[in-house]
């Protein structure tokens, strides 16, 4: 091609697909394999991919006997990996690269590193990163890793964009990176090519920069080889060894090469769209797919060294500083796939297809108008993974204990791969992760379905450059795992949120029901895009940051959660929340294990309920649920297994309930309990009726005396409602008198009716989890994965209540509980108040005496208050612990968008502090 323009008319003049080529995208993958050599910017790795291949001539040292650790794969990750873990002083760690280093999909990025993402733990992630290829490695080793920083330019074309990119400053000044929100006039100045007619602003990043694939790994492999680890280039894996332990454990016992086997507990999948592949070796599933992605390099530009990198997210394109060229690229509704994944590629790429990647070129040539006449260079198309809810795929797998994934980076593998490298030596070392990316998040429902992995990675590859509203929801891969209630909650408008598979009530709509459809790829692979697709225009009707509660009557979603809450403060709601995760541990150990588990004493008498965290050796918190002691029954029935011994039921949250199973499972094994645990997440339904008229409601519906005394706060009881046999809990996760009632899938919808028939007089209303945020936020419950994650301990978060620490009972996490108490808290999680009428969704900084001293983890709307309500950890900027009174004796400020808004410390929660309601005193 002479010019990206006359690539764009060359493209439009070709025949458009037929719509009748097919319904989804297994028509579209590629049919021919890729080419062994093309014109790239990487020439040094080019000139090394394009020798004759030496794998056959044997591995480039000879393999150990044994190793601690076996890292598969030479690309970012797996060079990442190693470094890390001969820092912290691995010993024994060898890296296994199947051609030479970064052949795979690494040698092609690339390589940009953008600081700021709406994700805090990403920025940090990111933050690791750039300290490691800007300075540690050069430092370390005295080599240049190729880091240049540029800058980095976000374009907003319109003003939720504009307002997002706000936001993404906001939460910048909490980890001191440098961000400037700036006019169309100062983008001019920056970056006079560019074309700023239509702009409403951008995100100026001055430390931004780009990464050379080549450069960076072979630093990390020299700095990881000076320090004892080993890497061995053409050595491909061809199997896993797996043996099975005295109870029955699944355990990595060595990796299989085509030259010799290596004994070892520990296997690192660092294999990037390979990974699957490695997986299936050791009967582990990774949930990834592998996609043509492209970007073009263009002919010399005049005036264009030194600009910034550019991301023109509603265009879907970047434009990469490439010396005095650009490096054009960008994400589209309908990439290619990669159907076979060919185990003989390496420095290899695709034929560009210019219909897929045509979309690109318009908005680049608008944006920098020069490039209208600018020749192409050189064009690379290579593999990616994507995975199926754009996070990368790390840490242990549960079914075979001693094999790590780190893969599936969604082409952002360089940019996060010192972070999530990091972070995969410490999980492999210490047995933990600060990031909460985890191979623990999707059950085994949905690795098991290939048409729910495809879809959903589609729509992360697709939406990768879209907003990222607070109150998106995904279309594709849904209706995977449906309660018993869910058609009896659609036929009344129950608009639906989906986790994990789940679908589970968000806000009911009064106009109608609202399904969620099957998967229309957005119109892609010649696909018929829905028409009047409901449930679509309802979720793109609360797309926005702005909308203040006195006038949010035009969002109906808003509109309907305020009167949702306001019904549960006033009378009563009801809440399906079948979705949860009931697990049961029973056997002669429960006990045992019960109390190592959980740092809550639980050991309390039959039809006891106890809310109690799980903690890791850190202390940090892996789990927040309810606890509800068993009496012991040699006859099972469907509200409980028969066992001898102790047992427990176990309820936790939906979303994280496979990070629960995982966690109990594994501490389980590492202590050899003999007790089990069982999965009846499926089996039963739960239904919470919440509010001041809930007792009244119920007394109609269950055979029993509710009172105070006759069933007081955190017990559970086996009842008949309407006939059938139900566990009652009384509990609370609103602030507010109500009982929860654990249900056989088979009498759900009986007993639901049974409830909104005795509530109809009272003023009963439908409820979804929009409202349970609202409500629970309002009332300071936890929400585990926002105010609670595995580097929060629960005396930072306000949960030592919830510790046995006046106990002699040992417990996992105590030692570290105890330091933490002895050294003072570093920091602590504080609720903030508003007055102002502003929405804010998280990632706010949080200012104290004029100094940023953290950002908001969580925050909603509290309509009983009338107020917004935030929730985040601050520290001390001295580095002193963070006690009462620092907390009391601040002076506070939440900036949102770059605007300061004065706010009020609570140590109690600001609504209902006593905890009168939930005693059912009003």
């Amino acid at each position: 091609m002479a010019s990206l323009s006359r690539a764009l008319r060359v493209a439009a003049a070709r025949p458009r697909q037929s719509p009748t080529r097919g319904l989804g995208p297994c028509n579209l993958s590629s049919t021919s394999g890729p080419t062994a050599e093309k014109s790239v910017p990487h020439q040094r790795t080019l000139k090394e991919g394009q020798s004759t291949s030496v794998v056959a001539q044997g591995p480039s040292r000879p393999l150990p006997s044994t190793a601690n650790v076996v890292v598969i794969g030479g690309g970012s990750l797996g060079c990442q990996t190693l470094y890390h873990l001969a820092k912290l002083g691995m010993s024994g760690a060898v890296l296994l690269e199947r051609e030479r280093l970064t052949s795979g999909t690494t040698w092609h990025t690339a390589g940009l590193l953008w600081q700021l993402r709406p994700s805090d733990v990403e920025v940090e992630l990111l933050a690791h990163t750039r300290r490691v290829v800007s300075r540690e490695l050069e430092e370390e080793t005295g080599l240049h890793t190729g880091w240049i920083q540029n800058g980095g330019l976000f374009i907003a074309s319109n003003r939720q964009r504009l307002d997002e990119y706000k936001r993404l400053m906001s939460l910048g000044k909490a980890y001191g990176v440098e961000s400037h929100v700036l006019s169309p006039a100062e983008t001019k100045t920056l970056y006079p090519l560019m074309n700023v007619d239509d702009l409403y602003g951008t995100l100026y990043v001055p430390h931004d920069g780009t990464m050379d694939p080549a450069g960076t790994c072979s630093t990390l492999a020299r700095a990881a080889s000076a320090r004892g680890a080993q890497v061995i280039e053409n050595c491909p894996v061809t199997g896993i060894r797996v043996w099975t332990d005295d109870f029955g454990v699944r355990r990595v016992a060595g990796v299989e090469t085509q030259h010799g086997s290596i004994q070892t507990p520990c296997v690192v999948n660092c294999a990037g769209v390979w990974a699957s592949a490695v997986g299936r070796m050791a009967g582990v599933k990774v949930p990834l797919v592998a996609m043509h992605h492209a970007y073009v390099v263009t002919e010399r530009i005049e005036g264009i060294q030194n600009m910034p990198n550019v991301r023109d997210h509603d265009a879907s394109v970047y434009l990469r500083l490439q010396g005095d060229a650009l490096s054009v690229g960008g994400y589209e509704a309908n990439p290619i796939f990669w159907e076979e994944v060919s185990d003989k590629f390496a420095f290899g790429l695709f034929d560009l297809d210019w219909e897929v990647f045509t979309q690109h070129i318009a908005g680049a040539i608008n944006r920098v108008p020069v490039l209208e006449k600018t020749g192409i260079k050189s064009t690379v198309c290579g593999p990616e993974s994507f995975t199926p809810d754009h996070k990368p795929l790390m840490g242990e797998a549960p079914e075979l204990r001693g094999f790590f994934l780190g893969c599936g980076f969604n082409s952002a593998g360089m940019m996060l791969g010192g972070g999530c490298g990091q972070e995969l030596a410490h999980w492999i070392i210490h047995g933990l992760t600060r990031a909460p990316v985890c191979g623990r998040r999707f059950h085994h429902s949905l690795t098991d379905h290939p048409r729910w992995i495809r879809e959903r990675s589609h729509e992360s590859y697709a939406k990768n450059y879209s907003v990222v509203f607070p109150h998106d929801e995904p279309l594709a891969g849904r209706n995977m795992r449906r309660d018993p209630l869910h058609e009896e909650l659609l036929g009344q408008g129950c608009v639906f949120q989906e986790r994990h598979g789940w679908e589970r009530p968000g806000w009911f709509h009064p106009q109608g029901p609202a399904p969620v459809l099957e998967y229309d790829y957005y119109g892609a692979y010649g696909s018929r895009t829905h028409e009047d697709y409901a449930y679509r225009r309802l979720l793109a009707e609360e797309y926005t940051f702005d909308f203040p509660p006195p006038r949010h009557s035009h969002l109906p979603g808003t509109f309907q959660i305020k009167k949702e809450c306001l019904a549960c403060r006033g009378a009563a709601a009801v809440f399906d929340m079948s979705y949860f995760g009931k697990f049961y541990l029973v056997g002669l150990d429960a006990r045992k294990a019960a109390d190592w588990l959980f740092s809550a004493d639980v050991s309390r008498p039959p039809g006891s309920t106890v809310y109690t965290c799980m903690l890791n050796h850190r202390g940090g918190t892996e789990s927040d649920l309810t606890v509800s002691r068993l009496a012991p029954s040699h006859q099972a029935s469907p509200l409980a297994p028969a066992f001898e011994g102790d047992g427990y039921y176990l309820a936790v949250g939906g979303a994280v309930a496979q990070h629960n199973w995982s966690h109990i499972t594994t501490v389980l094994q590492d202590q050899k309990f003999q007790c089990q645990l069982i999965d009846s997440s499926e089996d039963l339904g739960m239904v919470s009726i919440q509010g001041p008229a809930s007792r009244a409601i119920l007394q109609e519906v269950l055979d029993a005396d509710l009172s105070n005394e006759a069933f007081p706060f955190s017990t559970h009881k086996l009842l008949r409602a309407a006939g059938h046999l139900v566990r009652a809990m009384r509990l609370s996760f609103v602030g507010e008198l109500g009982w929860e009632l654990h249900i056989p899938k088979v009498s759900c919808i009986p007993v639901y009716r049974a409830v909104m028939a005795a509530g109809a007089k009272h003023g009963l209303v439908n409820a979804g989890y929009r409202a349970i945020d609202s409500l629970s936020t309002e009332k300071g419950y936890r929400h585990w994965h926002a105010d609670l994650r595995s580097d929060d301990s629960p005396l930072e978060a306000g949960l030592a209540f919830t510790c046995k620490l006046k106990s002699p009972v040992p417990f996992l996490g105590r030692e570290a509980l105890e330091q933490q108490r002895a050294a003072g808290l570093r920091r602590r999680l504080v609720c903030f108040t508003v007055e102002d009428k502003v929405p804010m969704f998280g990632l706010e900084a949080i200012w104290r005496n004029g100094q940023v001293v953290g950002h908001v983890r969580r925050a909603d709307f509290g309509f009983a208050i009338d107020k917004t309500i935030a929730y985040g950890y601050i520290h001390d900027p001295s580095g002193g612990p963070v006690s009462l009174d620092f907390v009391k004796s601040g002076d506070y400020a939440l900036e949102r968008m770059g605007v300061t808004y004065g706010a009020r410390a609570h140590l109690k929660s600001p609504f209902d502090p006593d905890n009168k309601r939930v005693k059912g005193t009003y």
